[in-house]
């Protein structure tokens, strides 16, 4: 078992799929009680709950767009009647979106905005009375925040923002020893091939120092170490996982 996660009372949004699935699972497996939340039912969230029993794991899972303020706080509400209070968020939610800027319109940056910024403020917010003295809190970005991509000015700068949220957020909630982090990975194999062509994934594995494109474990692997004990004392940090690109 992961060291100092056993007990530990976790809520995961977006969790049925890729980085939040392999998140989950690597939770439940190191002992903890798990919320989940997803924005509706289906093979996914069926998948991952077989997985979970067979893991013998105490969980529960909770359907919230968590772009809505109401369904947030709803989800909120049942995740204090499931768990009691909460010792680690992740704010793993996040929609990609690949248009020139010229083309870029206003529903397709709020879009992006939304899901990849926004929902980590509605939630957290919402958690603040849940999470415990001492909790860690930790954002799921990505390494473009800090180099951009052609079209994905709107993506890029949701991730960024995150950035800028959990380095405030960090000083606001210290006094309760609550910890905020964010993972930032590269390119990740969420889907066969990363949903790219070949040669696109070939291309970026090539300016990989480990050669290799990422899996959503290696993801889950510094969401976990971030969560646990022996990363008391970082907060505010943005943690890079791309390979050495």
């Amino acid at each position: 078992m992961e060291q100092g996660l056993a007990g530990k009372r976790v809520l995961v949004t977006g969790g049925t799929r890729g980085i939040g699935r392999a998140t989950v699972l690597g939770f439940a497996r190191a002992g903890a009680r798990l919320a989940v939340v997803a924005r509706g039912t289906g093979e996914d969230a069926e998948r991952l709950e077989r997985e979970l029993k067979e893991i013998g794991a105490h969980h529960t899972l909770l359907r919230a767009d968590v772009t809505d303020s109401a369904q947030v706080a709803a989800a909120l509400a049942q995740c204090r009647e499931q768990l009691g209070g909460l010792d680690v968020l992740v704010n793993n939610v996040g929609v990609d979106g690949a248009v020139w800027f010229a083309d870029l319109d206003e529903n397709e940056w709020h879009r992006v905005l939304d899901h990849n910024l926004t929902s980590a403020y509605l939630v957290t917010q919402a958690a603040l009375e849940l999470l415990a003295d001492g909790s860690s809190i930790i954002n799921i970005g990505s390494s473009v925040a800090m180099r951009g991509r052609v079209r994905g000015v709107h993506y890029t700068a949701a991730k960024a923002a995150l950035v800028g949220l959990t380095r405030a957020l960090c000083k606001e909630l210290g006094p309760r020893a609550i910890r905020v982090n964010t993972v930032a990975p590269g390119l990740t194999e969420t889907e066969p091939g990363a949903g790219l062509p070949p040669e696109a994934v070939e291309h970026i594995v090539g300016m990989t120092a480990l050669g290799r494109i990422c899996q959503p474990q290696d993801v889950a692997g510094a969401v976990l170490f971030l969560a646990g004990d022996t990363s008391r004392y970082i907060s505010g940090v943005t943690l890079n996982v791309d390979g050495g690109v």
